[in-house]
């Protein structure tokens, strides 16, 4: 095998300038835009030739556990200098990328299965009459009305419910489902939220466990065993006996295909340049959108619920290839020091890319490192951070209101329906968020973008909470006024709920991805588990509020629409993050640091005679030990604690 030493080849790679570095006391030329020191203003200390390098990007923590820093290495820019080397996102990433599109159908067809599994079907009861002839029994239809039940009516329906046999028509396009197997209504219906908070209450459990075990051991073994678990875990929930087996199966399929959703976004991630990041996950979100427009055709091919899940769940067995045809992340190897691993990784690399030049040094800097002992890292070291842990929380609440108030715009839509109409809007909504994301993002970048959809979501929710009030209304109008009033009122009820479905949609989409690229390479699996957890607290919003009859709907809406008043005052605090390489380590995170809102606003404060005495402050016994010897700050430290590159 031909190998290649990074410093030859990064000369070839399109770089626009070069910049200097230091490495044991020499300064070697290094890619400019790559998380590397900064240069002084031409002072040099005693000793050291030259000039001056300083980890600007890279200050410690000021008020957290702090260690030693690092000498800063070539082999950890993975965007800047390792990936373009290796010929960018060339053939072969872009098909690892196409492999992480296929299971996504998949997911999608668990995650949307609870709408046909236990889906409530209109019944029918059949209860002999008290005063009946000989002729034989009466027939009396009671059409379920769903939630949608109001209060006076709650003794007429218990005492429908004493009824000694159903009949049920599903319109799902099953003949037979979880709750028509088991007869899960009246007193029992409440098994059926039960089953729907355990494949939830599962994947949010997954999505922080494996996430932080993705970071310790691995992106490629937690999918593995994910799959495997799924598989057997799935296809037992097609054979459950009872509601208790099928609740407690559906839990822990819920744990790993929470794990492989998630192994799969990071290494979706963690493939890409940042030209390409984006788009791509976004390819994937549509993908998930296209399984949830297929699956009423699954449902109606597969006729009964044991048939649906196992034709769900058996297609997992084609990514078991998976561990031999879908190579660990580079960047996770690179920065935890798997150098031994990295090199075999990088030569596959390049045997893939068919690249013949010779190369007689080869991996000259990785072959210093072989030796190094791998590190581990855990998302717990967030709360020694200064900026990392606030980042990830704003997030975290983003996920959290875009989809629990998303529930709240959809049940105005919905209104207890089960038809496929509603069905195909809902899924009609998502494909037109995930398209509009694409312009918007490009224009606004990713904390404009974020910030506009919610915006927009806060103010439908407004609107949609004032109509649900109807503050506007009187007790003076007549018949033929009052019933044109309320068909306004639903006219525009239903309008501001579309939008707010539309941006929620986007929101929730948007702060999961912002997120993946603002969380360290080191800590990435587990930073990426808190948001979607997150979003699966969002989720358990709409079977909580089922189990109490939509009791308390319009306080939960109220406390929504205030998280989205909060999100909209925490958004602009964001760093931008489009077009910038993946933080790598910890000490890069920190130095995401939000550019100022105003293009005057440095200059303004760099001119203030206190400003200019300040950097004495900082210059703290931490600062000495990125600056040893020297009182200077990083040039791209300013005073209001913001970089401005």
């Amino acid at each position: 095998v031909q190998s290649h030493t990074l410093e030859d080849r990064s000369a070839r790679a399109p770089m626009a300038a070069l910049g200097p570095r230091e490495e044991g006391g020499a300064c070697v030329w290094m890619p400019c835009g790559a998380r590397s020191p900064v240069q002084t203003d031409g002072r040099t200390d005693a000793g050291v030739s030259g000039v001056r390098c300083l980890d600007g990007l890279n200050p410690p923590a000021e008020n957290g556990n702090v260690s030693q820093p690092e000498p800063h290495k070539r082999l950890s820019q993975v965007d800047t200098v390792v990936l373009p080397v290796l010929g960018g996102f060339g053939r072969y990433q872009r098909r690892l990328v196409a492999l992480t599109w296929i299971p996504a159908f998949l997911i999608s067809f668990s995650q949307f299965s609870d709408h046909f599994l236990l889906g409530q079907p209109d019944r029918k009861c059949v209860r002999p009459d008290q005063n009946r002839t000989s002729s034989g029994r009466d027939i009396f239809d009671l059409i379920a009305t769903g939630n949608d039940a109001a209060a006076g009516a709650e003794s007429s329906n218990v005492t429908a419910c004493v009824c000694s046999e159903w009949r049920f028509e599903l319109q799902s396009g099953l003949q037979q489902n979880v709750v028509t197997k088991w007869t899960l209504v009246c007193d029992g219906e409440w098994k059926v939220h039960i089953a729907k908070f355990s494949l939830l209450v599962g994947s949010i459990f997954g999505y922080l466990l494996m996430g932080a075990m993705a970071d310790w051991l691995g992106r490629i073994p937690v999918l593995l065993v994910s799959v495997l678990s799924v598989l057997v875990f799935g296809l037992a929930v097609a054979f459950s006996v009872d509601m208790a087996m099928f609740s407690t199966l559906r839990f822990f399929e819920g744990f790993c295909l929470a794990a492989i959703r998630l192994s799969l976004y990071v290494l979706r991630i963690e493939l890409c340049l940042p030209a390409w990041r984006f788009s791509m996950t976004m390819i994937a979100s549509l993908i998930i959108v296209s399984g949830q427009l297929l699956m009423p055709g699954l449902a109606a091919l597969c006729r009964d619920w044991q048939i649906l899940q196992s034709v769900i769940i058996a297609p997992f067995v084609l990514m078991l290839p998976y561990v031999w045809m879908f190579p660990e992340s580079l960047r996770w190897l690179l920065v935890t020091q798997h150098y031994q691993r990295a090199k075999q990784q990088i030569v596959l690399y390049l045997l893939r890319e068919e690249d013949d030049e010779d190369d007689d040094d080869g991996f000259a800097e990785l072959e210093t490192e072989l030796q190094q002992k791998p590190k581990t890292y855990c998302v717990t070291q967030l709360s020694g951070t200064r900026n990392l842990w606030k980042n990830t929380v704003v997030l975290c609440v983003n996920s959290l209101t875009g989809y629990g108030i998303h529930h709240c715009f959809a049940r105005s839509v919905l209104e207890g329906s089960t038809s496929h109409l509603h069905y195909y809007a809902l899924a009609a909504i998502a494909v037109a968020s995930c398209m509009v994301l694409f312009p918007v993002v490009a224009g606004f970048g990713r904390r404009g973008g974020l910030l506009t959809f919610m915006i927009i979501t806060a103010l439908a929710s407004l609107l949609q909470l004032g109509l649900l009030n109807r503050t506007y209304s009187t007790a003076h109008d007549d018949g033929d006024s009052e019933l044109l009033r309320d068909t306004l009122n639903q006219r525009f009820s239903y309008a501001f709920s579309i939008i707010g479905m539309f941006s929620s949609h986007a929101v929730s989409t948007l702060s999961i991805f912002y997120c993946a690229e603002i969380t360290p390479t080191v800590i990435r699996g587990g930073g990426v588990g808190l948001v979607l957890a997150s979003a699966g607290f969002g989720m358990l919003t709409a079977p909580l509020m089922e189990l109490h009859n939509q009791k308390g709907f319009f306080l939960h809406h109220v406390i929504l629409t205030c998280c989205t008043l909060l999100c909209i005052i925490c958004i602009p605090l964001l760093p931008e993050t489009a077009g910038q390489p993946l933080p790598e380590t910890i000490a890069e995170g920190e130095g995401l640091l939000r550019r100022p809102i105003l293009p005057g606003e440095q200059h303004h404060l760099l001119a203030r005679t206190e400003v200019r005495e300040y950097s004495r402050v900082q210059d703290t016994p931490l600062q000495q030990v990125v600056n040893p010897g020297n009182g200077l700050v990083p040039s791209n430290s300013t005073a209001n604690g913001m970089r401005t590159s």
